[in-house]
């Protein structure tokens, strides 16, 4: 396995807007994340709106949930990164994960990547992934990364993803997310040297956007020892 060493593994907390479990949307994740650790060290945390939806009812204000959802809502916050999927339904992610998100502080997702992915029943929902989740992480200033992920009912078997086109997605996605999500994971001073050194070795995240991109991550650390 092709592994990118960090001070620590990034925090990744995994959100599943599907109401029942199993579901091809909770497996979409799971395969996103193996194609994530193929490139990075993680760790996991998922809320599943399968597991506490029904705990979302009836609750005006945050402290009024029940415990399960504020913990689901510290996770998301406290998160280094978030990768995020949904069902479409009428067009848009469920009416359960947007309630989740509701609760979620203005502030606390700026600056914070999100992989955003999506199912649907056919390809004709695949621009909810744009038309939908985008605007609401930009609403909290969260950093969308370029390539979404979007799955039809034909790409699983089984509840598991079988389709070849959708599994390279899914690779492009993850290594087009690790630069983002090193730079997430809060390096200290020193650490671009060392992946630096890395992605010499590690060619298969050495694409040159991404190095443009640790160039930029190396200016921004030179910065702050300055400042």
């Amino acid at each position: 396995m092709s592994s990118t060493s960090t001070i620590r593994p990034l925090k990744l907390v995994a959100v599943s807007g599907a109401p029942n479990t199993p579901s091809k949307t909770e497996s979409l994740i799971d395969a996103i994340v193996s194609g994530l650790q193929q490139h990075i060290q993680l760790e996991v945390e998922y809320v599943k709106l399968s597991e506490i939806g029904h705990l979302l009812n009836g609750a005006a204000r945050r402290d009024l949930l029940a415990p399960e959802v504020q913990h689901a809502l510290n996770q998301i916050e406290a998160a280094d990164a978030l990768l995020v999927a949904s069902p479409i339904y009428r067009a848009s992610y469920t009416g359960l994960f947007k309630h989740l998100f509701d609760y979620i502080d203005q502030f606390a997702l700026v600056d914070k990547p999100v992989l955003l992915a999506a199912t649907g029943g056919s390809e004709r929902h695949a621009l909810a992934i744009d038309h939908q989740f985008r605007p609401l992480f930009s609403f909290f200033q969260a950093q969308t990364l370029p390539i979404g992920v979007f799955a039809t009912d034909k790409d699983f078997e089984n509840y598991r993803v079988t389709n070849e086109l959708l599994l390279e997605r899914i690779h492009l996605a993850a290594t087009r997310a690790v630069p983002q999500f090193l730079f997430a994971s809060k390096l200290q001073s020193g650490a671009t040297e060392l992946i630096e050194k890395e992605i010499k070795i590690n060619q298969i995240i050495a694409t040159p956007s991404q190095q443009v991109f640790f160039k930029h991550v190396e200016s921004l650390a030179l910065l702050a020892q300055a400042g």
